[in-house]
Parts: structure tokens; sequence; C-alpha cells
């Protein structure tokens, strides 16, 4: 079980009034097995990440923009699956998914099957941004419609192949060597799970993020969790926000993200026991590993999975908490 992490009180003082919060952020980098001698390259990920998102919450920056440049971050990154780093489809394309949202005005932005994008986090944030000027506005958009939602607002579309790497080549060549055994063993090739972060600002908003290649041979057109709101991301204030790793069709038959914020808020549970507590029955009852990144609008946080590694970090009052497995919680004190 990891070690609960807790915050207490994620006040500090009042200015006129006004609750001051710690700024405070989680990141996961994909649950499942990956090969050892990657790990340290995952863990440098979203170290690399949680840094990202904290100096803009400790310039006073909202959650929303913490969130995405900490996924920007993990796209920029080989080693993570998404962005430069996703994985191939069985036709040796990337197809890839985003969502984010932002927990002071229920506002999201989800896209789906976008190509030759380097930051498709980038690109849902501005479905969302899109979407505010009234609720009838989409905020989901996938495929060419997505594709042609980034031209119209010039996104750089990359030329064919410029985010494919060596590894994603090679896995895809073992994943269908793999499948023509016939073999009955479950097995992960290449990069495997989500990346996301969840976010607290200095004024209590909050806001979860989610971005992801996918998984190595999956069949073309084929969507998972990340871009559905209540599945693979949700952010409330009044709440808290959360985003999910894993499985991606269990993920969504589950609908974990909602679950999570349902024990939250209808059953008073902290972050980490709802975060746990969530992943727990979901394996039960579905039979599927996965792993879910929590902040409640208190500032506790919630680090859970159930697959036999998470790579994650959090980083709150200038200290970055780290691990990857059940039990790990490595620290280091930042310089200011």
């Amino acid at each position: 079980m990891v070690n609960r992490i807790t915050n207490g009180s994620n006040t500090n003082g009042t200015t006129n009034g006004t609750k001051i919060h710690h700024p405070t952020v989680v990141i996961h980098g994909g649950s499942g097995d990956v090969p050892e001698w990657r790990v340290p390259l995952k863990i440098n990920g979203v170290k690399n990440a949680a840094v990202a998102a904290y100096k803009v919450l400790s310039a006073g920056g909202h959650a929303v923009d913490a969130v995405e440049a900490a996924l920007r971050s993990m796209e920029n990154d080989e080693y993570l699956n998404a962005g430069y780093g996703s994985v191939l489809n069985l036709d040796g394309d990337i197809e890839m998914d985003a969502s984010i949202m932002n927990g002071e005005n229920l506002k999201a932005g989800c896209i789906s099957l976008v190509h030759d994008i380097q930051h498709p986090i980038s690109l849902a944030r501005r479905v969302m941004e899109k979407s505010n000027k009234d609720w009838s506005s989409p905020c989901f958009f996938a495929a060419h419609g997505a594709m042609n939602f980034a031209k119209e607002n010039d996104f750089e579309i990359l030329p064919p192949g410029a985010l494919v790497t060596n590894f994603a080549k090679e896995s895809l060549i073992a994943y269908k060597a793999y499948k023509a055994t016939e073999a009955k063993q479950k097995k992960n090739f290449g990069e495997v799970g989500t990346v996301g972060a969840v976010a607290l600002d200095v004024n209590g908003n909050i806001a979860a993020a989610t971005t992801t290649g996918g998984m190595t041979g999956k069949i073309p057109g084929r969507i998972g969790d990340t871009p559905q709101i209540g599945s693979g991301t949700y952010a409330d204030n009044k709440v808290g926000g959360t985003s999910s790793t894993g499985t991606g069709e269990v993920i969504m038959r589950y609908n974990l993200a909602a679950n999570v914020m349902k024990r939250m808020e209808w059953l008073g549970k902290d972050a980490q026991t709802a975060t746990e507590e969530s992943i727990i029955e979901m394996t039960d009852k579905l039979i599927e590993t996965g792993g879910s990144i929590t902040i409640d609008k208190h500032g506790s946080v919630g680090i859970y999975f159930s697959s036999n590694i998470m790579p994650w970090a959090k980083l709150k009052d200038g200290v970055l908490s780290y691990g990857t497995k059940i039990g790990d919680n490595f620290q280091e004190i930042m310089d200011k």
C-alpha cells in the first residue's frame, strides 16, 4: 500500500479575508509494466513535470496553466507515452488523446485521434477555451474534426512520422510477433499507460489534465478513457481533481474519475482514501489494473495503483516526493 500522503490544511493564512492555499501538484507517468532500464528515465520525466508545474504555481499562476506545463513537459519526453514518445497503433501510426478540466468553472476540453501535433494537451486546452463562449459550444473534437480545429487555430502540424521513436517502432514489431504466437497471457509492449497531472493553486483553484498515445498495437480509431471527462479526468474546486491511468476500456466501464470524485463529495473521503477504494474496487470488479492521482479541496493528495508500477511525483512546500512501486515515498528538498 502506498504510504498515505496527507498534508493537513491547505491554507497557511488569509489576505483580506481570502484563504491562501499551499500550491500543490501531483503527477503520474502511467501504470503498467515496462523494461527495468526505463524506470529511472520515467521517474526523471515525472519529476521534471512536477517542477515545471510548481514553477507556475509558485509564481501565482492558475492551476490550469500548471497542469498544461506539466503535460507539455511529458509530451516532450520520449520515455513517456505522450506526444513525442507515443506508441504506435496496428498500422504503425500515432493517434493521441488528451483532456483538461478547470475546476473553477467546470469547463473542459477533449481531443482524440490526433496526429503530428507535438502538444495534444495544448490543443485540448484551446478547445476548452473556445467552449467558454457558451454551454452549447463543442468541448470534444476527434479525428479529422480535431485536426481541422488545430489548423484553424494555428497549431503546427509536424511532418508525418516526426513523433515516432525507434523504441515505438521496435515495440510494435515485438507486439505483432507476440500476437502471431497466439499467446494467451497478457503482455505489455512499449510505453504503457497515460500521463496526467492535478494541481491546486494559491487561490484554491483545482485543475486536472491527462494525455496519451494509447496502447501499442491498438486498433486504428480506438479511443480509451483519457479524453473522456469522468473517466480519465475530472476537476471541481468544491470537491477536488483526479487523473486516471490504466486499461482504458476498464476505466471507462467503471467511470474511475467520477467514482473517486463521488467518494470525496458524497462520502466525505479524503483524497487518499477515495483513490485507494476506487482503484481496489475497480480491480476487484473488472480484473484489470490501473491507477489514479488526486487532490481534494483541502489540499490533501491521493496516490494509488493496482499495477506493478506507476511512476509518480508530488511537489508541495518545496518538498519533491516520488516513487514507482507501492510503499515508495522518496523525497528531495527543492532549491528555492
